[in-house]
C-alpha cells in the first residue's frame, strides 16, 4: 500500500489533542437503499488514535426477508437462512462500536441503517459521532475522480479483493483511512464530525417476505415509497436571507446530516414546509453542509439561483417560520 502524497510526514511526531480516541470503521450491505430495508451482513475495524488496526469482526444478518440485489452483494437466500438476527448480533456490534467514532463511506447511509436496525430491536446503538470519509477526502482536497470508495482506495494504492463484500470493504476504507487521518493530522484539518442520533421511535411497515433471489427482485413490488400529505399551503418564493421562512415554501436537501434526515425533513413538515425531492426553478431553498460538493441538487441550486444554507442554519430558520397568507 502506498503511503498518503498529501504530506511529508507519514505519521506526525505532534498529534491534535482535540481528536478522538479510537474509531470502527463500518460498512454494512443491506435489501436496498429504502427506509424498510435490512442489513445482510455487517463488518468493523476497531482503530486506535492514530488509525492503527486493532482488530476486526464480521458476520452475516438474516433479514427474514427477500435478500434484495444478489448480483451486487452476492449473498442468497440460502447463504442467509442460518444466519443470525440482529438482536442476535446487537451485543457484539455494539461492543465494537461503544466509544468510537464510527467511519463510513457515505456514513449517513450506513449510521440511518445501523440506527433502524437497532430501534427494531429495542436497542440504543454506543456511538454518538460519526465520520463520512467522502467529506473528509474533500477536506483534504484529495485529486479523486469521483467519490467512490475504488477511487479512494486507489489513491493511496490500496488493492480492493472483492468489491460490496462487507468485510472487504471495511478494510479497504480502514486502509485508506488511516493516511487519511495522517493528513488531517499533520495539516491540524478539523475533522468532520457528525451527530449520530439514534431513534427513539420506529415503526416498521409490514414488507413481506420473498422466496428467492434473483428471479423475483422486483422492488417496486413490495417496497412501500414514504409518502407525506401534501403541503396544504402556497408556495410563497424563495427564502431571502436575513428573513425567516415560511409556510409553504420548498425545501430540498442534499448531503449528510447530523439529524437523520427523515427526522430533519419530518420537522420541516410539521413547521409547514414543503419537502422537495429534486430543485426546480421553484424551490425555496437548499439545505446542504456541502454546498462545494458536485451533486445534480447543488449544480442544479447553481443554475437557478436557488438560496443554499447549511443544517445549523436550517435549524434556526425552523424555530420561527412565518404562518402562511390568509387568502
Amino acid at each position: 500500500m502506498l503511503e498518503d502524497q498529501t504530506t511529508a510526514a507519514s505519521s506526525p511526531t505532534t498529534w491534535p489533542a482535540v481528536y478522538p480516541q479510537g474509531y470502527a470503521v463500518v460498512d454494512v450491505e443491506t435489501t436496498g437503499l429504502a427506509r424498510e430495508d435490512r442489513i445482510i451482513s455487517a463488518a468493523v475495524y476497531r482503530l486506535d488514535a492514530r488509525g492503527e488496526v486493532e482488530d476486526h469482526w464480521y458476520t452475516l444478518v438474516n433479514p427474514e426477508r427477500d435478500p434484495g440485489p444478489v448480483w451486487i452483494h452476492g449473498l442468497t437466500s440460502e447463504a442467509l437462512e442460518g444466519a443470525p438476527l440482529f438482536q442476535d448480533i446487537a451485543d457484539e456490534f455494539s461492543a465494537r462500536l461503544d466509544g468510537r467514532v464510527l467511519v463510513a463511506h457515505n456514513a449517513v447511509f450506513d449510521w440511518q441503517m445501523i440506527a433502524r436496525e437497532y430501534a427494531r430491536a429495542g436497542r440504543v446503538p454506543p456511538v454518538s459521532q460519526r465520520l463520512c470519509t467522502i467529506v473528509l477526502s474533500k477536506e483534504l482536497g484529495l485529486p479523486l475522480p469521483n467519490h467512490k470508495l475504488e477511487s479512494l482506495a486507489a489513491h493511496f494504492g490500496v488493492v480492493q479483493q472483492r468489491a460490496h463484500h462487507a468485510l472487504d470493504d471495511a478494510r479497504v476504507l480502514a486502509e485508506a483511512f488511516r493516511p487519511s487521518l495522517r493528513a488531517a493530522a499533520a495539516r491540524s484539518v478539523r475533522l468532520p464530525l457528525h451527530e449520530c442520533r439514534p431513534l427513539t421511535e420506529w415503526t416498521d411497515r409490514a414488507v413481506p417476505r420473498q422466496s428467492s433471489g434473483y428471479g423475483s427482485y422486483r422492488p417496486t413490488s413490495w417496497r412501500p415509497a414514504r409518502k407525506r400529505p401534501a403541503c396544504p399551503y402556497p408556495n410563497p418564493g424563495r427564502y431571502e436571507d436575513g428573513k425567516s421562512l415560511k409556510q409553504g415554501m420548498r425545501i430540498a436537501f442534499s448531503g449528510d446530516t447530523s439529524i437523520e434526515r427523515d427526522l430533519l425533513e419530518d420537522r420541516a413538515v410539521e413547521a409547514g414546509l414543503h419537502v422537495a425531492t429534486s430543485i426546480s426553478r421553484l424551490t425555496s431553498l437548499l439545505v446542504t453542509n456541502d454546498p462545494d460538493s458536485g451533486t445534480s441538487k447543488v449544480v442544479k441550486a447553481r443554475q437557478f439561483g436557488t438560496p443554499v444554507v447549511d443544517e445549523a442554519a436550517f435549524g434556526q430558520l425552523l424555530r420561527d417560520v412565518e404562518p402562511a397568507s390568509e387568502g
